[in-house]
């Protein structure tokens, strides 16, 4: 079947993955992107994103997604990862209390340095390692609706609930925008295909290669 050009695109939305090191962002994002997971992953190292387009709304949204080290070491880049985010996803892993324990520090930064209106999902990771499991869906689900978030756990490994988290937030970000534009004449934001690309540590973030193929 013959794929669509790649700027034939009706919106183009930028969300951001945020989260402890080790918490699954980098699999979540070449699940999502290329239906890829490897087990062996190493860290992110400065700044990397993948794009990939789809229908929300019966519009074609090309989703811009991008993905940054958990490690303290690379906060300097915070400034330029958020600008012009519609969206994040606030990862945690299940099985790693303290993960979870610093959504909030997580969460103040995003407040901190993005857009008031940005669409704020949480996203227990790792669910496949049921055994381990030592985070109460019950806590997260309080969590999110103190904090006004949406909230869904996934599996990058087994790709549970991957499609519907993404769909989930592009799907807000749309609705927003949307309104926007009605209750607007100027044309909203997220509609403008052209724009500067901003490249942080642009070496370093290009030398990770997908490593595994889809199962």
């Amino acid at each position: 079947m013959a794929r669509r050009p790649d700027d034939d695109y009706d919106y183009l939305f930028k969300v951001v993955l945020i989260g402890d090191s080790g918490v699954g962002k980098s699999n979540l994002l070449s699940r999502f992107t290329r239906n890829e997971f490897c087990l062996e992953s190493k860290s992110t190292i400065g700044v990397e994103f993948a794009t990939r387009t789809l229908q929300v709304e019966g519009r074609t949204v090309k989703a811009q997604i991008w993905d940054t080290a958990g490690q303290e070491r690379y906060r300097a880049i915070t400034s330029a990862y958020y600008r012009g985010a519609l969206g994040a996803l606030l990862v945690y892993d299940v099985t790693k209390p303290m993960t979870f324990d610093n959504v909030n520090r997580w969460l103040k930064e995003l407040r901190d340095h993005a857009d008031a209106n940005i669409v704020i999902m949480l996203i227990g990771n790792k669910t496949d390692l049921k055994h381990l499991r030592a985070v109460a869906t019950e806590d997260a689900q309080s969590y999110s609706e103190k904090e006004g978030l949406s909230f869904i756990e996934t599996s990058a490994l087994e790709a549970t609930n991957v499609e519907k988290a993404f769909q989930t937030i592009l799907s807000e970000i749309y609705r927003i925008i949307s309104k926007k534009s009605l209750n607007s004449d100027e044309p909203a934001a997220a509609n403008i295909k052209e724009g500067k690309t901003i490249v942080v540590g642009e070496s370093e973030a290009n030398s990770k290669k997908a490593c595994c193929s889809s199962s």
